[in-house]
């Protein structure tokens, strides 16, 4: 199992966690150059009624707590799905090297599928990607998370 396996199945744990507590199940480390765990999050929209509490910016706000610098240019961060905007620009402007992430989002992945930030003229810092680490697993956990909820929904209407 390499380094990305290993961190991308611990985003996974996050992500199992968060969809238990009723969030979409995305889950997100920080490591260090060293490849030791800084900082982790998962969704907590609901749960903390933030709409900025996504797995990546919580994880992004521990690790510059944790390192007591919002500069994280030596960190990776792992995430199970393709980062949003907000979260593609928070990556961006804490300098993080790298971002590994699971499974590309159609409707709102900025940072390969629907748009391109870290690439963009307009972004200040240029990181490495790693797009389709654990991929299915991390699809899978999400159409799991979803179909359970439709499910749900329907059994509330009869």
């Amino acid at each position: 199992m390499t380094n990305h396996q290993k961190w991308m199945n611990y985003a996974l744990e996050l992500a199992r966690a968060a969809g238990d507590a009723g969030e979409i199940p995305v889950g997100a480390v920080i490591v260090d150059s060293a490849d030791n765990l800084i900082a982790e999050g998962e969704n907590r929209k609901e749960r903390d009624q933030d709409p900025t509490a996504h797995a990546e910016v919580i994880a992004i706000r521990a690790a510059t707590q944790r390192l007591q610098t919002w500069r994280l240019h030596e960190c990776s961060l792992y995430v199970t799905l393709e980062p949003c905007p907000m979260c593609a620009g928070a990556i961006v402007h804490a300098r993080l090297s790298t971002l590994v992430y699971g499974v590309d989002d159609t409707k709102t992945g900025a940072v390969r599928t629907v748009i391109n930030i870290p690439d963009s003229p307009a972004s200040n810092h240029r990181l490495q990607v790693v797009g389709g680490i654990l991929e299915s697993a991390c699809r899978q956990q999400l159409q799991d998370w979803f179909a359970a909820k439709r499910h749900q929904r329907i059994d509330r209407q009869r």
